[in-house]
């Protein structure tokens, strides 16, 4: 207690002295006439002298007199000079924050969003729609930015600007839910009126500060917070759960603040769109280079293109004898290649083994990292993920102690199981009860938030691990049997792969429509995993399909992909002249 009065009295007397060297002017016409006030006043405390005193002067140098008590040497300090003209001087705190609340208010929205996301174990049906919301601003264009996970499996989308209570209607032009970024477009003049667009600068620096701008829970007007950067790098994108760039700052960001702004001076350094589960104030940013990648790639092909991949899983070559054993000499850093997905370019020159030492002539470290910016690092899978679709990289490579140079064309790659499904309605097929679908992600989250040990633990496993093998394959599941008496006693074979339809491998589940249809055997047989069989008279069969199918309300025996495609086979069929 005693040590606080004694800071407290050597604050109050380092802003008494401070007003013993200048007069404090009450307003310009008090100025012109070189009135002062009375240098003996008294104030409660320093707080409120400072507070007196950061209408005319620098809040920088406020914050020099008051909280610097450990300097005793008081006559060095630079004191500054009043303002000339009389014009009162406003701290470059305030004049920073108005100045964000300012370039905001006609830029930042309120979303409104209407979704209906689909039931993956009950395929022909959506769950029951929820209501959610987020923010977004205004880009060159008359576009507005957001996130993906925003408008994800939309069906109604309104926008609100900022003090005005209509909500207008706006379609979707673009979604990329790797990037988790959407651009959204509103056809009503009248929403255009006063409305500002914002444009976006480059990654900050360590420590500096940026302002998030939103719409969080908790109340309905816009609002501001302010934090600093804490760090760059490459983090797991939870909506599209992908490994892109993000920046880490110390601002709080809730539910509502996703697709806000966060400004730094007058320009976006990026988009809020997730935080750190479990912790406090760590949220993270969208950077520049990924905005600018997903819009460009809309602007140049008229939808969302994706990010690049090269198709390796690698592995750091930090150990010494890992080193020696594979001929790489001291001077020589890089990366092993364990595996290679086989559709992508680079499955056509590399090898499994293959050291991997630049990237377009970036020296690759012996942990995957590469040069980023002053003195930090990133892991060269963002040089990777800033290419464009069907640009080459020269890559280099020590093969057997002998190193090569291969240019590589770069596209975006498909996993074998999908990791999510947004805005497309799950693909199905019913044959006699028995529900086929391609595995996915999403199907394994119905298992609940700890699908990961709930769900089938083969079918886990292989969505994870297994790499397509052609275009267009797909992991073809019995997903669930739906009872009857003609198929009595396969109930348990269900979250079995399907192998093949009468002896014939299954690519898809287009192929396996296309087989079963296309039998004409009396008996039709699936071979599943596990060496474990389905036979089914084909004529009884095709019978009980209708029935059962009106005895669970299901109003297509297939999604309306398949529908589509079958429709189109048969009109191909028609056109042909016999």
């Amino acid at each position: 207690m005693l040590t606080s009065s004694i800071r407290a009295a050597r604050r109050l007397s380092n802003v008494r002295s401070f007003i013993s060297h200048f007069p404090l002017p009450l307003s310009s016409k008090d100025l012109s006439e070189s009135s002062t006030l009375p240098r003996a006043i008294v104030f409660s405390s320093a707080t409120a002298a400072a507070s007196v005193i950061a209408r005319f002067y620098s809040t920088s140098v406020i914050d020099s007199l008051i909280h610097d008590d450990n300097n005793n040497n008081k006559s060095n300090r630079n004191i500054p000079c009043p303002v000339s003209d009389g014009e009162e001087l406003v701290s470059h705190r305030y004049t920073n924050a108005y100045a964000t609340i300012d370039l905001a208010l006609d830029s930042v929205v309120k979303i409104f969003t209407v979704t209906s996301s689909p039931n993956y174990f009950l395929p022909w049906q959506n769950k029951s729609q929820r209501e959610t919301m987020g923010s977004g601003f205004v880009i060159s264009g008359r576009r507005i930015l957001t996130n993906a996970h925003v408008v994800a499996d939309q069906t109604f989308v309104l926008v609100r600007k900022h003090g005005s209570p209509t909500k207008y209607k706006t379609e979707v032009q673009a979604v990329g839910h790797e990037c988790d970024l959407a651009i959204l477009v509103v056809e009503n003049e009248e929403f255009w009126e006063g409305m500002n667009c914002l444009d976006l600068g480059d990654i900050p620096y360590l420590q500096e500060a940026v302002a998030v701008v939103g719409y969080p829970q908790g109340g309905d007007n816009i609002s501001v917070t302010k934090g600093v950067v804490s760090r760059v790098e490459p983090t797991q994108y939870v909506h599209g759960a992908t490994q892109l760039m993000a920046i880490q700052i110390d601002a709080a960001i809730n539910p509502g603040n996703s697709g806000g702004p966060a400004i730094m001076g007058d320009k976006v350094a990026g988009v809020a769109f997730q935080n750190l589960s479990g912790a406090e104030n760590i949220g993270y940013i969208i950077p520049v280079p990924v905005i600018k990648h997903f819009i460009s790639g809309v602007e140049e092909c008229g939808a969302y293109v994706g990010f690049c991949s090269l198709g390796l899983s690698c592995q750091p070559t930090e150990n010494v004898q890992l080193r020696e054993h594979f001929h790489m000499r001291p001077e020589m850093t890089g990366v092993l290649i364990s595996k290679i997905n086989p559709l992508s370019d680079a499955d056509r020159v590399l090898k499994k083994d293959d050291i991997v030492l630049a990237f377009d002539g970036v020296p690759i470290a012996n942990d995957g990292t590469v040069p980023f910016r002053n003195r930090e690092r990133i892991t060269f899978d963002h040089l990777v993920s800033m290419k464009k679709p069907n640009e080459t990289a020269e890559v280099r490579v020590l093969r057997d102690g002998v190193e090569y140079e291969f240019s590589i064309t770069l596209q975006p790659l498909q996993p074998l199981v999908p990791v999510h499904q947004f805005d497309h309605l799950p693909s199905y097929f019913i044959f006699a009860g028995l529900v086929f679908v391609p595995l996915t992600q999403p199907f394994l989250h119905e298992y609940g938030e700890d699908w990961y040990n709930t769900s089938p633990r083969r079918l886990c496993e292989r969505a994870l691990r297994e790499l397509p093998k052609k275009a267009g394959e797909q992991f073809v599941i019995l997903s669930q049997v739906l009872m009857d008496d003609i198929n009595a006693g396969y109930e348990r074979l269900a979250e079995l792969q399907v192998k093949k339809v009468n002896g014939v491998e299954v690519e898809n589940l287009k192929h396996l429509r296309r087989l079963v249809d296309g039998c004409v055997e009396r008996s039709l047989r699936f071979d599943l995993d596990d060496e474990r069989v389905i036979v089914l008279n084909y004529q009884l069969a095709k019978v009980a399909t209708s029935q059962i199918l009106k005895r669970h309300r299901i109003p297509s025996a297939m999604s309306s992909d398949l529908n589509d495609e079958q429709k189109a086979g048969a009109e191909i069929d028609l056109a042909i002249p016999c």
